[in-house]
């Protein structure tokens, strides 16, 4: 199947097709409730829609573009943005990663045009606090779980990112502190690989499902974490929504982009 579709309309298809510009990738997904993170959701799809519009602006003139994403879910979005020409580091939890991401990332790198930017996926736990992660482990950066030692490998993607994105990540009260201090952490990683690097643009995707939760989220953000949030217009979203699909505004009037800059 085709999924030109809002995502919520498609969960029941074990393997979509999604096109995005000029490939169309296949993403496996589950819809069995043992984790939100292994179906694709309105959010990623949007997310992808609006980088296709804007990413040159976020780019790093002086080398190929890094980004990391929380929470990549089936890999659409980070599949979307290595397909525009940027090197993405991918994270989620082991569950996601076994089930559905690694797949789907081994699966759909024949379907990136010449020039995308290379993939590469790690665990990232958000509970694990900044002071705790790796950079040089392939396979994890932060984990409660006991890793084997590695060798730093050079060609692992890392700090300094130019962007930060996340999708459908804001669905429960527990998550929001330890999202928020993962945010701030890469930030921070990112400041201090290069004195010349300029802090990451934060690019979050969302659903007002429960306004309550999303409005502690950006005014923790502000407030503790002396984030500067500023909501991009609805109007840019609109835009690059109905450039790329003829849906009916009422299946996805709820989603809001945020974009999220630290003050260091």
């Amino acid at each position: 199947m085709t999924s030109s579709q809002p995502a919520h309309r498609t969960k029941h298809v074990p393997v979509l097709r999604c096109p995005f510009n000029a490939c169309t990738f296949s993403l496996t997904q589950l819809a069995d409730g043992v984790s939100n993170g292994t179906a694709l959701w309105l959010g990623g799809q949007c997310l992808a829609m609006y980088l296709a519009d804007t990413h040159p602006k976020f780019a790093n003139k002086h080398r190929r573009p890094r980004a990391i994403e929380l929470g990549s879910g089936t890999g659409l979005t980070a599949l979307a943005l290595s397909s525009l020409g940027w090197d993405v580091l991918a994270t989620d939890i082991p569950h996601v990663i076994s089930s559905v991401l690694a797949k789907n990332i081994s699966d759909n790198l024949s379907a990136l045009p010449i020039g995308s930017g290379i993939i590469q996926i790690r665990e990232l736990d958000w509970s694990v606090p900044p002071e705790n992660w790796t950079w040089d482990h392939e396979l994890v950066i932060a984990s409660h779980s006991e890793q084997s030692s590695a060798a730093p490998t050079p060609a692992l993607l890392q700090p300094p990112f130019d962007l930060i994105i996340s999708a459908d990540t804001v669905y429960s009260p527990e998550l929001v502190q330890p999202m928020l201090r993962t945010l701030h952490g890469l930030c921070t990683a990112s400041s201090s690989a290069s004195a010349t690097a300029r802090p990451p643009q934060i690019i979050l995707c969302v659903e007002r499902r429960d306004p309550v939760l999303l409005d502690r989220l950006l005014a923790d953000a502000k407030e503790n974490w002396k984030f500067t949030v500023e909501r991009i217009p609805h109007k840019k979203l609109v835009k690059v929504v109905e450039k790329s699909f003829q849906w009916d505004r009422s299946d996805w009037e709820g989603i809001e982009l945020w974009k999220f800059k630290a003050n260091q």
